[in-house]
């Protein structure tokens, strides 16, 4: 049956799985936690209020606009709704022992009741009063308490995939040629898949709750006029507007951070390289980029056919093309270290303030070429890099499945990384994982020869045939995102801004930036 769910201030349309309790532990485990699960589900058409900072993620699945127009549970009686004052206490175990039957009784009545559905929700609710017997017997055992947290993460994500996977195949649909009616459809239901998305992923958020401070918190703007670590005035007169000038700590910071982050990268495996920053246009089109355009990102070097790079990915591209790796090298990677030219046309707003959007700026990127049965497996990698890279810096972050519509030309998949900026007051884009499969490798004539049977040569003496390697890039460190996070949530009472541990031995053990005294 069709709610109405309330997610934040938003309505969001959903369906009442069931009463599950929330789980927070106490002294008293046994009285507090848990109120007695009945042995059967009741539906019902009562209001699911969910909280925005803590969402259940037992509950909350988004249908189509289809399945919501079904039937009404509330009654129309003189033009008042009478909403029904009862329970169906329904046998879920029946249900479950004779699924055949029932499959046939609702195909019969023309039922569009979801069978699997509900057998999919007992299955869970069982699953969930074996875990709370198991806390009632020994309530301070830790590997027990925690136990039902970890159903739940699991369950949450798996249902996180599922929304994202739906949101993507009304993407696509919407890139064809539809009716108006059927357009308008599509357009709410990616609505309320969004919105749906935007509560769970609040659930899987990694590094815990953002820091609550008890005093009122500064943009990284502020806090770098005041710590005197930034001249935008100055880089305004010499170079124009979005630029900037790093000054005193945050110069070592920059340096700290591309120190801290080659040594980690480079301890998975990876080369370390510098690469040229001006790169011919044709190297900037093959790696999936427009070097022209009105909104184009690339800046051009008028009257030749070079072009400043905006990513590491470009000239790290090509430094392979037209070639034919021996199998036997892959996979190779590279993280590679250079400064990236944007001209960010069409940005502005709040976000662009400071350091958040500028024109110049220094980032690491990792780059992989591979196998193509392998490069799903080595996207795994490069998010589980950067994630394992922005949880030893202490950040509050989220990691999100991009939708098809929101991908550039080059990416069959990417995960953009999120984390919180109090400065802004939500979250905001530090890192992205993109898997090109042979987009690139196609374009720039990157492949392999494969070796499985190297020994069987054709007749006309040749190896095998070749194979396109699958390529993919991820952002280690973008330094002014980097400092934007660290200084506004490391920012002390005081105004002074405290250094993450693991950048400290890449500072001379500098562990906290102060004001600087007035004369």
């Amino acid at each position: 049956m069709g709610l109405n769910c309330c997610f934040g201030g938003k309505t969001f349309q959903t369906l009442k799985h069931a009463a599950i309790p929330s789980l927070h532990y106490s002294s008293s485990l046994t009285s507090s936690i848990f109120s007695p699960l009945s042995k059967t589900l009741s539906l019902t058409s009562d209001l699911l209020s969910v909280h925005r900072r803590r969402p259940l993620p037992f509950i909350a699945r988004a249908l189509s606009i289809p399945a919501l127009q079904t039937a009404d549970p509330a009654i129309t009686t003189d033009d008042k709704v009478l909403k029904p004052q009862w329970k169906a206490a329904i046998d879920f175990k029946w249900i479950r022992d004779n699924q055949a039957d029932v499959a046939l009784n609702l195909k019969n009545r023309n039922s569009n009741a979801n069978l699997n559905l509900v057998l999919e929700l007992y299955d869970r609710m069982l699953n969930l009063q074996k875990v709370r017997t198991n806390i009632e017997k020994c309530p301070y055992d830790k590997e027990i308490v925690e136990e039902p947290l970890s159903v739940g993460e699991n369950w949450s994500k798996q249902e996180v995939e599922r929304l994202r996977a739906e949101r993507n195949v009304v993407a696509n649909k919407m890139k064809g040629k539809v009716e108006p009616s059927e357009r308008q459809k599509l357009i709410e239901e990616g609505k309320n898949l969004k919105e749906g998305l935007l509560v769970l992923e609040e659930d899987l958020l990694q590094g815990g709750a953002p820091r609550a401070c008890s005093f009122p918190t500064k943009d990284h703007f502020q806090l770098g006029k005041e710590l005197d670590l930034f001249d935008f005035d100055a880089a305004a007169e010499v170079s124009g507007s979005k630029f900037y000038y790093l000054k005193n700590e945050a110069v070592l910071l920059e340096m700290a951070l591309i120190n801290w982050t080659l040594s980690e990268v480079m301890k998975r495996g990876f080369t370390p390289l510098t690469t040229p920053e001006i790169v011919r246009s044709s190297i900037v089109e093959k790696c999936g980029f427009q070097p022209r355009g009105a909104n184009t990102q690339v800046y051009s070097i008028e009257g030749s056919d070079q072009c400043l790079i905006g990513t590491a990915e470009i000239p790290v591209g090509g430094i392979h093309m037209d070639s034919i790796l021996p199998e036997s090298n892959l996979p190779l990677k590279y993280v590679a270290f250079s400064h990236c030219f944007r001209t960010e046309a069409g940005a502005a707003g709040a976000a662009t303030r400071g350091l958040y959007r500028v024109h110049q700026f220094s980032k690491v990127e990792m780059f992989i070429l591979c196998r193509p049965e392998e490069s799903d497996s080595y996207h795994e990698e490069l998010i589980g890099i950067e994630e394992d890279l922005f949880s030893a810096l202490g950040f509050h972050f989220k990691t999100l499945n991009m939708a098809s519509g929101d991908l550039g030309a080059p990416a069959y998949r990417k995960f953009d990384v999120e984390a919180w900026m109090p400065g802004l007051g939500r979250y905001g884009e530090i890192s992205s994982a993109s898997n090109c499969t042979d987009y690139q490798s196609r374009r720039l004539g990157i492949r392999y020869r494969p070796e499985s049977t190297a020994t069987n040569s054709s007749k006309k003496g040749k190896g095998n045939p070749t194979e396109f390697v699958h390529t993919l890039n991820a952002t280690a460190c973008a330094v002014p995102r980097m400092i934007v996070c660290l200084l506004e949530n490391y920012q002390q009472e005081d105004g002074s801004v405290v250094i993450p541990e693991p950048l400290r031995p890449f500072m001379g053990g500098l562990q906290i930036i102060s004001p600087k005294s007035k004369l």
